[in-house]
């Protein structure tokens, strides 16, 4: 039964992630633009070297972040409203407007943004009475448009962790003399950590790799994906050294949750 799934796993997945790990270490022929079997590091010293490799980085890891924040800052009232708060009925609607979204195609919830952040859409028609306007295409969207894009993956697993917390520790909470945003740092987010961290996996990781949305939304904001793409034809050692940076993100962060504890309780 399982020869299958691995077969998949090994023979695609992991076999095209070595090759990719290869082709980092080769190089482009400057004249001929054709690629040249070997070993170089030369493609890593310019990703070190080259500023607007440099930044395009950091954007990025600074947006994955940023996407990881705001999913969490949503998730716990939501998921304390959903959990304690909310008739069961308003819980189904709400269970099923956040995971509605996933049903719909990605390309499909990027033009649905595009459309709402363009010149003259719904968000610049929304504040014109105010006489502000929205923040266009630009970094700004493409944290709002990834933040919509991923926030289910964190919103479940909080709403999850949020229900399997006893009533009768709010009531003690509040028999103490804590208010509720006391309550909510000194009782209910030290529990929810395991599915912050679970859920924040996936945002961090997923906005890590996305490009789509930097191109449909972003402007002038370029992400790692972005450069990937644009050197996959012209300079696929580079793409490919490129590619190691969000892994290496990724494995940073893992490792950084690990030595926390905090998959320990998961």
């Amino acid at each position: 039964m399982l020869a299958l799934p691995l077969t998949w796993l090994v023979g695609v997945y992991i076999f095209s992630l070595v090759m990719l790990l290869i082709t980092a270490f080769w190089r482009t022929d400057p004249f001929t633009s054709k690629v040249i079997p070997g070993f170089t590091l030369d493609n890593f010293f310019r990703l070190v070297e080259n500023p607007a490799y440099l930044s395009t980085s950091l954007r990025t890891l600074s947006i994955a972040l940023l996407v990881t924040l705001l999913s969490v800052v949503f998730s716990i009232p939501l998921g304390i409203f959903m959990a304690k708060v909310a008739s069961p009925w308003l819980r189904a609607f709400l269970a099923v407007a956040i995971t509605l979204p996933l049903w719909a195609g990605y390309l499909v919830k990027i033009l649905a943004m595009r459309i709402t952040f363009t010149e003259n859409g719904f968000f610049n028609s929304a504040l014109e009475p105010f006489g502000i306007s929205g923040p266009g295409f630009s970094y700004t969207t493409v944290v709002l448009t990834l933040t919509y894009l991923w926030f289910p993956y964190m919103a479940l697993p909080v709403y999850t962790a949020v229900r399997q917390i006893p009533a009768n520790l709010f009531d003690a909470s509040a028999d103490l003399g804590a208010r509720s945003w006391t309550t909510i740092r000194t009782v209910v987010v030290p529990l929810l950590k395991p599915a912050i961290i679970a859920g924040s996996i996936f945002t961090f990781s997923l906005s890590l790799g996305d490009y789509i949305a930097a191109k449909f939304v972003g402007g002038t904001t370029q992400m790692i994906g972005s450069v990937i793409a644009s050197n996959i034809n012209l300079n696929p050692p580079i793409a490919a050294a490129f590619s190691v940076v969000p892994i290496v993100f990724v494995l940073v962060y893992l490792f950084a949750v690990r030595k926390s504890g905090a998959l320990d309780r998961m």
